[in-house]
C-alpha cells in the first residue's frame, strides 16, 4: 500500500490523541483500545525512555493505524523515529536544520507554528500540514480561520489545552480538519489499564466527525 501523507492521515480522525507512555507494556493494548473506538491516527511523544518501544509495539498491534512520533527537536530525533516505523513526526516549532532532514526524507511531518512568520517559513518549505501550538483551548480558532484567506492552501492541528468543548468551533473551520489533545487518553484510565474507558473516549472523539 502507498504510504499516505500527512494531509491523508490528518483527514482519517477528528481528533489525533496525544500519547506520553511511561510503560511499553500496555502499548499494544492501548493502540488496540484506540483503535476499537474508531481512531487510528495518534501521536506518542519522545519524551520518556519507553517512547520508541512503546511505538513498535502499537504498530505491531494495529498495523492500519498510523502512528507518529512527536516532540522532534533534531534531524537525530526524526531517523530515531522512522527507523522505529513512525508514519510521521510532529515537532513544536522549526528550526533550519530539521527542515533540511525533513526535505531529505521525504518524511510526513506535522511541525508546529504560532505566528503568521512561522507559517511563512514552514510553507517556503513545502510543509502545508501544520500544528498550531500552542491552542490554548478554544483561543486558537480564531487564529486558524484568520489564517485560511492569508494561507489558502494550508491545513492546521491545533493542540494545546483543548477539551472536548472546544472542538466544534475547530472543526467547523475548512483550514482544520482535526484536533490534537492528550485527553482521550487520561493518565489515570491507562495506569489502571481502562481499555474499556478509553475505547469510549476514543468513540466520543470519533463522533465530532459523523460518517
Amino acid at each position: 500500500m502507498t504510504a499516505r501523507t500527512m494531509r491523508q492521515m490528518l483527514a482519517r480522525t477528528p481528533v489525533m490523541p496525544v500519547l506520553t507512555m511511561h510503560d511499553a507494556r500496555w502499548a499494544a493494548d492501548l493502540a488496540q483500545a484506540l483503535v476499537n473506538g474508531g481512531i487510528c491516527v495518534f501521536e506518542v511523544v519522545m519524551r520518556t525512555p519507553q517512547s520508541v518501544a512503546a511505538l513498535r509495539a502499537m504498530l505491531e498491534a494495529t498495523p492500519d493505524a498510523d502512528i507518529g512520533m512527536g516532540t522532534l527537536l533534531t534531524p537525530e530525533d526524526l531517523q530515531t523515529a522512522r527507523l522505529a516505523g513512525a508514519k510521521f513526526g510532529v515537532s513544536p516549532g522549526l528550526t533550519p536544520d530539521l527542515a533540511a532532514a525533513i526535505e531529505a526524507t521525504k518524511f510526513p511531518f506535522l511541525p508546529g507554528v504560532a505566528t503568521a512568520s512561522e507559517v511563512m517559513q514552514a510553507r517556503s518549505r513545502g510543509l502545508k500540514e501544520l500544528k498550531f501550538f500552542p491552542a490554548n483551548g478554544s483561543a486558537g480558532a480564531n487564529w486558524i480561520k484568520d489564517m485560511s484567506s492569508v494561507f489558502p492552501d494550508v491545513l492546521f492541528c491545533p493542540t494545546g489545552g483543548i477539551r472536548p468543548t472546544d472542538i466544534p468551533a475547530y472543526l467547523k473551520l475548512a483550514n482544520c480538519t482535526t484536533v490534537g489533545g492528550s485527553w482521550v487518553v487520561p493518565q489515570e484510565m491507562l495506569g489502571d489499564r481502562d481499555w474499556a474507558g478509553i475505547t469510549a473516549l476514543a468513540q466520543q472523539a470519533r463522533a465530532f466527525r459523523p460518517e
